[in-house]
């Protein structure tokens, strides 16, 4: 097979591939023949079948499957071979002239190739990029404790109604007379939060009530534009909740209370496990550690969004072969069409630049995974999930599960290999450029990512 390789402006690939008869008949002719023997036709015992039915039947989906193939073994071989950095797939060429495989080869085909632009991006101690410092402070800590009292809290019963309580009572429509409507909704054990109804009018009709009060309020003015709250609280279809119009009288049975959790040694046993945190002064102490952890990890980030962006503006705008990869991304988002590409390729490229860079990165770097180090990023997710509900505790052989099943899905694993890939490429950058290191408040840092 003969292969030739176009690339006059380094970018636009054009390959074209000459097929000769002794390229794929071997192969042809193998596989009808396997085709023989498995055939099953009547009034032929297996593997008698005519060769001459068999060919007649299956000889040209075979010859064009055949053909196909050796024409992907052939491309990718050169790309391989050649060092040809090439961008998604290679797409029949709008050059291409009809191919008829029912006359003899030779058959020609031409495919454009997408190739990727040629730049260097070196990184040195010449460098300087920003590495911010969260600084850990009492009011940060106090927030903490704050939120794990917060999550530990409890439900009281209690006499009289203030703001954040739940109500729970009997609901009735009434009619215009004010009396209960015969026939009309009925709603038991109703729970309400009169806290977040929308009008303040019939917020207040609610303020310093007791146990055992009934009030009368009108969903429809309490939740103007609420149809859904309105359904969820009288229990009735989203049609009927639009129509609904009259006062309610809701008497109520039972006030409940959230009350924080007490900053004692429950709690403590409860975030941190029972005897490893001593008194108060410890448990801040720890709570101080964990979020110096969880903020190295946020100042990691940002290193790289800014790495990223000196990155791009130091390489400069590249120049990619934009018709073909336009064609790319519409063959593989057909169901969404060209306006879907044209509002998203240049995103799309950002973030094609970016992985460019960073794969000249990872390389000069000699960055390389291992499978422990997957495994450890398994784990640290698991970690973060289990942080998420408040679980500081967790023993390391139910992370080694989690992290075990996480590994087991492909979309897991992919998205766990980039991450460990990025996070040694942080710990080897960081220690390359130069760190402008900046010391800043929690509120600040989340104010960066605002720009």
């Amino acid at each position: 097979m003969k292969v030739t390789f176009e690339n006059p402006d380094k970018v636009n690939g054009l390959m074209t591939l000459t097929v000769e008869e002794a390229d794929f008949t071997e192969k042809v002719e193998k596989q009808l023949k396997d085709y023989r023997k498995r055939a099953n036709i009547p009034g032929f015992r297996p593997g008698q079948v005519p060769m001459s039915m068999v060919r007649r039947q299956y000889g040209d989906s075979v010859k064009v499957g055949v053909i196909n193939e050796i024409l992907g073994e052939e491309i990718y071989k050169y790309v391989r071979e050649n060092k040809i950095q090439m961008l998604g797939e290679p797409l029949p060429s709008e050059q291409q002239v009809q191919v008829d495989l029912e006359k003899a080869a030779p058959y020609t085909f031409v495919f454009d190739i997408a190739v990727a632009p040629e730049f260097k991006i070196e990184i040195t101690g010449n460098d300087k990029v920003d590495f911010y410092n969260i600084t850990v402070d009492d009011k940060l800590i106090d927030r903490q404790v704050e939120m794990y009292a917060s999550r530990s809290g409890h439900y009281d019963k209690v006499e009289e109604y203030q703001p954040n309580d739940m109500l729970k009572g009997d609901m009735r429509e009434l009619d215009a007379d004010g009396g209960t409507k015969e026939g009309g909704i009925v709603v038991e054990a109703a729970i309400m939060m009169p806290e977040y109804i929308k009008v303040e009018e019939q917020k207040a009709l609610f303020n310093n009530v007791k146990l055992g009060d009934v009030i009368t309020f009108n969903p429809k003015k309490a939740y103007p534009e609420g149809t859904a709250e309105i359904q969820g609280m009288l229990k009735v279809s989203r049609e009927e909740a639009e129509n609904i119009t009259a006062d309610f009288s809701y008497q109520i049975t039972e006030i409940s209370r959230y009350v924080k959790a007490e900053v004692d040694k429950a709690l403590f046993d409860q975030v941190y496990g029972e005897g490893n945190v001593a008194d108060e002064k410890a448990f801040r102490e720890r709570i101080a550690q964990d979020l110096k952890a969880q903020f190295a990890t946020d100042s990691d980030f940002r290193f790289v969004h800014d790495l990223r962006k000196y990155c791009e503006e130091k390489v400069g705008t590249l120049a990619f072969p934009d018709a073909i990869l336009k064609r790319i991304m519409l063959n593989n988002n057909k169901d969404k069409g060209e306006d879907f590409v044209e509002k998203n390729y240049e995103k799309s490229i950002k973030e094609l630049t970016w992985h460019l860079i960073k794969e000249q990165l990872v390389a000069a770097n000699n960055i390389k995974v291992e499978d422990a180090d997957i495994k450890e990023a398994a784990k640290e997710a698991a970690r973060a999930q289990f942080a998420q509900y408040g679980m500081n505790n967790v023993p390391d052989e139910y992370l080694e599960k989690y992290a075990a099943d996480m590994l087991k899905k492909k979309e897991y694993a992919d998205n766990l290999v980039d991450r460990s890939i990025d996070r040694k490429l942080t710990e080897a950058l960081k220690k390359v450029v130069k760190l402008d290191e900046k010391d800043i408040f929690l509120d600040d840092f989340n104010k960066l990512f605002q720009d």
